[in-house]
């Protein structure tokens, strides 16, 4: 045998081997295929996938959705029914500054006293104006017209019939914090115009262009409560009925913190922000342009939750059935889920031989160049 047919017959035997293990790795499920996909190798009769460890596997089945819809609050109002008040007199608190005149008395103006801030009268801590002639007037949580008349009547034991004049002149009692995407965030001081949350964020300037206007947190005495201002108004119900008090924190946040990413055997995988809040599992396949029919298996359609918890759980939709995407219309996506599309398993050979043949080249090419 000459020397030229031996290294010919080498050379095949290092293919006939380089290609059994290829051979073996298919009939091993592409168990070491690149990429990400959620299940291992299973019987074609096993009826759902296995889930990973420490993760709760879920069938989006009719008995779910109509579960998520129990348990979904059925309307706005009854989860914003505590912030709901009535338009009410504003009450003098501590730290405002009352203006005070006495009709035909300029000698107690303001100006002729020396308890005063400025040209008013400063309530203090405890809720007290110094006057002359009265001395201490308690005048928090009083009115306007209810000081008038308390100290009118006090007056009278020194002065006939007077006759005064009760304004507020600087409001810094009562604040609102508003934080998140407004114009201006920041203190907001509450005055005589009632404060709703409209009023509020009107005040900041508006929301900005992020906003998320379905997710407006405010926080009262530890108690945090969503608003969802398109779904208040498509109830009837006006957001001028929610009012604010001191002390209420108010977060618009950014309509980029509530998106949902697509991945895997799509169109074209992304992030997709719910709409006002909303966005079901048909809606965000659509918006990725679909399942990919030369690459995607459709039995294998994933949604991943976690919620911030230790046991995240996987929705398995089975969408081989076309009547399976009325169940996809119908399964509500929450902000942070994760879809995914598993590829079929013919697919992932594919990488494996894509990722395998340059190596097998550059092997055969280098050993060409070394004889």
């Amino acid at each position: 045998m000459s020397h030229i047919a031996l290294k010919r017959i080498l050379h095949v035997r290092r293919w006939t081997a380089l290609l059994a293990g290829m051979a073996v790795l298919a009939l091993s499920g592409c168990a070491f295929s690149p990429g990400v996909y959620m299940t291992a190798a299973r019987p074609v009769t096993q009826p759902e996938p296995a889930a990973p460890e420490g993760i709760t596997l879920i069938s989006i089945t009719p008995n779910l959705i109509r579960e998520q819809r129990t348990t979904r609050p059925q309307n706005s109002a009854e989860q914003v029914a505590h912030l709901f008040d009535a338009p009410r007199p504003y009450r003098i608190g501590a730290s405002d500054v009352l203006h005070i005149m006495v009709w035909g008395h300029p000698d107690l103006s303001p100006a002729a006293t020396t308890n005063t801030d400025t040209t008013g009268y400063a309530v203090n801590s405890d809720g007290f104006i110094q006057f002359p002639f009265v001395g201490q007037l308690k005048v928090a949580g009083l009115s306007e017209t209810q000081v008038r008349q308390n100290l009118a009547k006090q007056l009278s034991k020194y002065i006939k019939n007077p006759e005064l004049t009760v304004k507020i002149q600087s409001y810094r009692a009562g604040r609102v914090y508003i934080d998140g995407e407004v114009g201006t965030p920041g203190l907001q001081i509450i005055n005589d115009i009632p404060m709703t949350l409209p009023e509020a964020l009107a005040r900041a300037g508006g929301l900005g262009p992020k906003a998320d206007r379905s997710a407006i947190a405010i926080t009262r005495n530890n108690l945090t409560t969503r608003v969802n201002l398109p779904q208040l108004t498509a109830e009837g119900i006006n957001p001028n009925r929610i009012m604010l008090r001191s002390g209420d924190l108010v977060r618009v946040h950014s309509a980029e913190d509530a998106k949902v990413f697509v991945m895997g055997e799509v169109l074209q995988p992304r992030a997709t922000p719910l709409h006002y809040g909303r966005l079901n599992l048909n809606e965000a396949l659509g918006e990725s342009g679909g399942i990919n029919p030369a690459s995607a298996d459709p039995k294998q359609i994933y949604v991943l939750r976690s919620d911030g918890g230790e046991n995240p759980q996987l929705y398995h939709l089975n969408g081989s059935n076309p009547a399976a995407y009325a169940l996809a219309e119908g399964f509500e996506l929450r902000a942070r889920d994760v879809i995914y599309v598993d590829p079929v398993p013919l697919v992932r050979w594919n990488r494996v031989i894509t990722l395998l043949l340059p190596s097998s080249q550059a092997i055969t090419t280098t050993r060409t160049l070394s004889n």
